[in-house]
């Protein structure tokens, strides 16, 4: 089985989902631990123009990688990747044997002439360099073959069939295989990068080791398939099935002892794995990241997850282009509906009350008793966002999330005395429910473009309330199970998201408090927006 080389690339595949940031002693002890394992090839992080931080596997240079490799390991290889653009040939200097053995040059179908330039002079420069064309299952079976021709003419150590949807069956991997086998000159090495999916990476990695093939073959994989989105192939799965059946000679319980220690922890923080939106995104042909971007807006299910993947044009799919998706979840969701009635209705509703706005922050249970004596004495028109609190009487429920309104118990029979949508909600068979229109209550910022509890007080500007009072505006902490009125309504988003989201909403309150009389209820994160204001000189309007 010398033929088959097992690559792990855990401290760069696996850094997408905790931002690289391993620390600086996991990421040493982590190639360390890999050395003794006997894993044939350790990728250790990205190459990367001006990365200067000690705890991330994103180098700025090799002498870098040098520090963190330490005493090498003289039977096997040590790599790091470059995305063709990220740092430039001048910055790389010819291989002293010191640092990295090889270099993964990652490039798509439009770079292919300046990735080979730089290719051709990473080999000049003495590194073993391995040729990875973005989303191989892409390429047309006559653009693959050229793209062959020239790796002929290249010559570098390996090249690479890289599965970026996740989408291949073993017949897929099969054809590939063989068109690339035929092709490709015997003494090139074949590789083969999976996402996971559809859960085939183990089955098709299997496939490839059975192969009847003289050729050198390398299979990528990472500990507990850590990787974005659905993950990679589980190096511990592999490696144990090479020791079972063709009495390889890794050390699996080193490897556990690495992934207990370092990978299990970030599971408990971090998520990646099989997830119904990724096989979507594998079955309708588009890169992972849009299931990502969609199931992260948590608004959506995955009928209409699937819908969206589904119409998008072909030739955008394989590559992600946040723009392009932002804004087909727009138009997916806008559903234009004349609301001038409605508005009045509303208006009308709430009179000369003042108002109380609950979001489903957990502070609402915490002060229940509070919020039910104030919502009873009739001072206060009450509006729910998103949640009914069984327990708090309420005049109103706004709802704009399609995934909220699917999980409200019989709408066509609430108790409530008014329920308020958005347009892009379809009511079904709900009666007495006033439709709103849901574009002209979005956000400018698009990571917080539709929040509910925003578009809501959008909505209460828009007929000219003048003072709101505001409970369960928490604002978003680490500990996402926490972060809700009820269990029910947790949501699963990145933490990375959560951050930036907390900070966006805090920007709209610094904006909002200058044009309303805004109260914090309950403690939330955003009440110190309103603090800003108030001691910026010049600033109240």
């Amino acid at each position: 089985m010398n033929r088959i080389r097992v690559l792990d690339c855990t401290l760069r595949d696996g850094g997408y989902v905790n931002n690289f940031l391993f620390g600086s002693k996991a990421i040493k002890d982590i190639i360390k631990g890999l050395s003794k394992v006997g894993i044939d090839i350790i990728e250790c992080g990205f190459l990367q123009s001006g990365a200067d931080n000690p705890d991330a596997s994103l180098f700025g240079n090799v002498k870098q990688i040098q520090e963190v490799i330490g005493e090498k390991n003289e039977n096997l290889m040590y790599v790091a990747m470059i995305q063709y653009g990220a740092i430039s040939d001048a910055e790389i200097p010819p291989c002293d044997g010191r640092s990295i053995d090889g270099i993964r040059l990652t490039f798509h179908e439009h770079e292919i002439e300046p990735a080979f330039a730089l290719g051709r002079s990473l080999i000049d420069k003495g590194y073993k360099v391995f040729m990875q064309p973005v989303g191989t299952t892409a390429y047309e079976d006559g653009t693959l073959i050229e793209l062959v021709k020239k790796i002929n003419v290249l010559k570098p150590f390996a090249f690479y069939m890289v599965d970026t949807l996740g989408m291949m069956y073993q017949n897929d991997l099969l054809r590939m295989f063989y068109i690339i086998d035929h092709n490709l000159d015997k003494r090139i090495a074949l590789g083969f990068h999976s996402h996971n999916n559809l859960q085939m990476s183990f089955a098709n990695a299997q496939e490839l080791v059975q192969l009847n093939s003289p050729r050198n073959i390398i299979i990528d994989a990472s500990i507990l398939g850590m990787g974005r989105g659905a993950g990679n192939l589980n190096t511990e799965l592999l490696i144990q099935y090479l020791n079972v059946n063709f009495k390889t000679c890794y050390d699996s319980l080193e490897l556990m002892n690495i992934l207990d220690e370092y990978i299990r922890p970030l599971a408990a923080i971090h998520k990646w794995g099989y997830d119904a939106a990724y096989y979507i995104a594998a079955a309708t042909g588009c890169h992972p990241n849009y299931a990502s971007f969609l199931l992260n807006l948590q608004t959506l299910n995955m009928h209409d997850i699937n819908t969206i993947l589904s119409g998008l044009e072909k030739k955008k799919r394989a590559l992600f282009d946040k723009a392009y998706i932002e804004a087909e979840y727009l138009n997916y969701m806008d559903h234009s509906a004349d609301d001038r009635q409605a508005l009045a209705e509303i208006a009308a509703k709430i009179g000369s009350r003042k108002v109380l706005l609950l979001a489903p922050g957990k502070s609402v249970r915490d002060n229940a008793e509070k919020i039910r004596q104030m919502a009873k004495d009739g001072a206060y028109y009450v509006i729910s966002i998103n949640f009914q609190p069984h327990e708090i009487p309420i005049d109103m429920l706004y709802i704009s999330n399609l995934k909220r309104f699917k999980n409200v118990n019989d709408l066509g029979e609430h108790k409530t005395p008014c329920v308020v949508v958005t347009s892009n909600i379809k009511t079904g068979h709900a009666k007495d429910v006033l439709v709103v229109n849901y574009s002209s209550y979005l956000n400018e910022d698009r990571l917080i473009v539709d929040n509910a509890g925003l578009m809501c007080i959008n909505l209460l500007k828009r007929i000219n309330v003048k003072q709101l009072t505001l409970a369960g505006f928490d604002g978003f902490s680490r500990n996402v199970k926490e972060n809700y009125y009820e269990k029910s309504l947790y949501l699963d988003v990145e933490e990375e998201r959560l951050a930036d989201m907390n900070a966006a909403i805090a920007r709209r309150f610094q904006q909002l408090v200058k044009q309303l009389e805004i109260t914090f209820l309950t403690g939330s994160s955003y009440e110190t927006a309103k603090e800003t204001v108030s001691e910026t000189p010049g600033e109240q309007q």
